[in-house]
């Protein structure tokens, strides 16, 4: 299976879809959330620790610190690619892999991590490959929600976008549901079950992005 994964995953690729191998997967982990307090952040955060405990390199990022306008083609065509999704871009690309927390809005994805995916879909030049940032690479989804079902609806829809524009993302998933009481004052998360998921979740994606990568 794993040697399936890695042809079915480089077939067709460019040499630029992926940073150079080094002995760790390289994971880039955010929150479809720019909120200060964001269960999703804290989520995330706790997936960090179990990702570098399972063998990974990771960097945590904030989309709040990478401001973006609402996607329009006119303004992309009128002033370019803003900086601040060059920047982001960057560490996409710099990355074999996401740990990416998604919130639940009306049971969909955020407007901020949609508008986050389009704009780092556009190229910056004729010469950059189609999808540089995301085709390719390997892709973890987690969720945080205060109601019964942990955001679950949502992630449908962000593991839907995320395959069609070329990434694969691993089957294992966390939908974490009182996200309000499901963290303690250090953000770390009170239920032994949960932890039990996460660290699951965090070894398979770990595991995928080395057999990728190896």
């Amino acid at each position: 299976m794993r040697a399936t994964l890695k042809l079915v995953l480089k077939k067709g690729m460019s040499s630029n879809t992926f940073p150079k191998p080094s002995m760790k997967p390289k994971i880039l982990v955010f929150a479809g959330s720019a909120r200060q307090e964001s269960c999703n952040k804290k989520l995330v955060r706790c997936g960090l620790c179990l990702l570098e405990e399972a063998g990974a390199e990771t960097t945590f990022v904030d989309l709040a610190d990478f401001p973006m306008p609402l996607y329009d083609q006119d303004v992309e065509g009128e002033t370019g690619i803003p900086e601040s999704v060059k920047k982001f871009k960057a560490q996409l690309k710099d990355h074999h892999g996401f740990l990416i927390g998604c919130p639940e809005y009306n049971s969909s994805i955020t407007p901020l991590l949609k508008n986050t995916i389009d704009w780092c879909s556009r190229a910056e030049s004729d010469e950059e490959p189609p999808m540089v940032c995301f085709s390719g690479k390997i892709a973890g989804l987690v969720a945080a929600s205060p109601g019964g079902l942990g955001g679950l609806r949502g992630l449908r829809h962000v593991r839907e976008i995320l395959g069609n524009i070329g990434t694969h993302v691993i089957p294992d998933q966390v939908a974490l549901s009182s996200a309000y009481q499901a963290f303690d004052d250090q953000g770390a998360l009170t239920d032994e079950g949960a932890k039990r998921r996460l660290t699951r979740f965090a070894e398979s994606l770990v595991k995928t992005t080395r057999g990728l990568i190896d």
